[in-house]
């Protein structure tokens, strides 16, 4: 990989070497749930929307994730920017985009809606290779006290890192 190429993805996104490419992360999403089975899937876009998210344009801090009657994924509200120099034919920014799972992944999802109350929710979305993935996960709703008591944890465990190192 020549160095333009890697210092045009460090840029736009947090590259490693691996391949992945990170676009747009939901940090909310682990302070508001606790996120415990996720899964990696693809999704259906158009060629504009792809376009624009290799600009590193994209937003999920809005989106939610639901499964519909026929049994297929849905990710809702999750924000795309038309791309700059697209023609007529451009995309809508906020449409829902279908998420390809195994049927088996859709089953677990569901199962763990009903039975658990927990929600799905998207965390991250990045290339892997060529191909744009979402990163979604179930996760159960903390209550005010938890996140009280994760940050008091988060507190604790910084100050002994920097007791460590001082």
């Amino acid at each position: 990989m020549d160095q333009f190429k890697r210092w045009h993805l460090e840029w736009i996104g947090q590259y490693n070497m691996s391949g992945i490419l990170i676009i747009a992360k939901n940090k909310r999403a682990g302070f508001d749930f606790e996120l415990s089975t996720s899964f990696e899937a693809g999704m259906v876009l158009q060629g504009t929307e792809v376009k624009s998210l290799r600009g590193g344009k994209c937003s999920i801090n809005e989106a939610y994730v639901a499964i519909d009657n026929d049994g297929e994924c849905w990710v809702y509200n999750m924000s795309i920017p038309p791309y700059q120099f697209g023609t007529y034919d451009n995309h809508q920014e906020t449409r829902k985009r279908k998420l390809l799972l195994n049927r088996k992944e859709i089953h677990e999802l569901e199962k763990g809606i009903a039975l658990k109350g927990q929600t799905i929710v998207p965390v991250k979305v990045y290339f892997k290779g060529s191909r744009v993935k979402l990163e979604v996960a179930l996760g159960k709703g903390k209550k005010l006290h938890d996140k009280r008591d994760s940050m008091k944890e988060k507190d604790v465990n910084r100050k002994i890192q920097q007791q460590i190192w001082d």
